[in-house]
């Protein structure tokens, strides 16, 4: 297994460098005391699909994935609900508000950034978008919609993407959704 705390060389309350791995996700500095946990942190994903049937997907400006399809969504802040956080990321993203959203399913996710290795767990939700009259802004370059039955896993960037749109696919090939 990856060792997920490697880039973490000196303890965050002290700065000492006696900060030593005391069990797979977390360490502990020998001087103060303190001890580090390494969880994941909440990220958020849409589903939209318009009347033709066809998926939302956006186009990745920048690494990691740059160039390559995503679906519409980011992280979480602090202080903020995951429905919260899908309305903000939609708007930053694409210019544009929801209307509704509905909790679907999670997958936990490695996203590499700044060279380090950032555990998440992405949220997915279906929505409803109050236009598809899209300004791509923010970490965005394109917003397109594609034809989910014939859209191809490999074009999709990030993992947790990759899985959540092949679960997408029969939920919407069983429910016709």
């Amino acid at each position: 297994m990856e060792d997920l705390l490697k880039e973490l060389v000196y303890c965050p309350k002290c700065g000492s460098k006696h900060f030593n791995k005391i069990e797979l996700r977390a360490k502990k500095c020998d001087d103060c005391g303190f001890i580090y946990y390494k969880n994941a942190a909440a990220a958020v994903a849409a589903f939209c699909i318009n009347d033709k049937g066809e998926l939302l997907m956006t186009r990745r400006a920048f690494n990691p994935s740059k160039g390559m399809l995503d679906l519409p969504g980011g992280f979480v802040d602090f202080e903020e609900t995951a429905e919260e956080a899908l309305a903000r990321e939609i708007r930053e993203e694409l210019g544009v508000d929801i209307i509704s959203c509905k909790y679907l399913f999670s997958f936990p996710n490695k996203y590499s950034f700044s060279e380090m290795t950032v555990c998440t767990l992405d949220l997915f939700f279906l929505v409803n978008l109050d236009s598809f009259n899209f300004s791509p802004g923010d970490d965005v370059c394109d917003a397109l919609f594609v034809d989910v039955n014939t859209l191809s896993i490999d074009a999709i960037g990030l993992d947790s993407i990759k899985k959540a749109v092949s679960r997408f696919k029969n939920i919407f090939i069983e429910t016709g959704l």
